[in-house]
């Protein structure tokens, strides 16, 4: 469902603005619809974030012959950016609190704009998107605040995917505890 997404938002709203989507979650606003908040990167490496507003409209259309008068309802997704920024205006993510699975996170611009993803996970896979587009095309790090660095930036040793990746650890460390539980230990002092 995601990947159809991706598409459509890159075809109706990104492509004819010579951009492309690099990462978008969905959002809770109050506002009717669905709502998202994307990154996308412009061919001149320029990044911006915005917030998309998904709205489902139903549209009669007639068929058949002339003598005919069936009308079909066709439901189409029209998409509308509603907030615009400039990833060189974001200076802090704020995730409020690190130890607390919280989908609230905030962004600092000019002013703070809180942002309510729909799961935690969402929140951190964003997060992660953000900071390689900053490491990439913006030559400035993100500055972070109040996140589990681990689940943003995994050890060299492991490849960045995620919260595979924290799953893996753990289940490295849990097995480790097992053979190490197992080993015989010498009473011979």
């Amino acid at each position: 469902m995601s990947s159809l997404l991706r598409e459509e938002m890159q075809r109706v709203l990104f492509r004819p603005a010579k951009q492309r989507l690099v990462e978008f979650i969905e959002i809770e606003e109050p506002p009717q619809g669905r709502h998202f908040l994307c990154v996308s990167v412009a061919k001149n490496k320029a990044a911006q974030l915005s917030i998309v507003q998904c709205q489902i409209s139903h549209t009669p259309m007639k068929s058949g012959s002339k003598k005919s008068h069936t009308i079909r309802s066709s439901i189409q997704d029209s998409y509308r950016r509603t907030e615009i920024w400039s990833l060189q205006d974001l200076t802090l993510v704020d995730g409020r609190d690190p130890d607390v699975d919280d989908p609230y996170f905030l962004l600092h611009f000019d002013k703070v704009r809180t942002v309510r993803a729909i799961s935690c996970s969402a929140k951190y896979a964003f997060v992660r998107a953000l900071v390689a587009v900053c490491d990439k095309n913006c030559q400035m790090s993100m500055k972070l605040l109040n996140f589990d660095w681990s689940y943003i930036k995994p050890t060299s040793f492991y490849s960045n995917r995620g919260d595979c990746v924290v799953l893996t650890q753990i289940c490295f460390y849990a097995l480790n505890l097992v053979c190490l539980s197992m080993c015989p230990v010498p009473l011979d002092a």
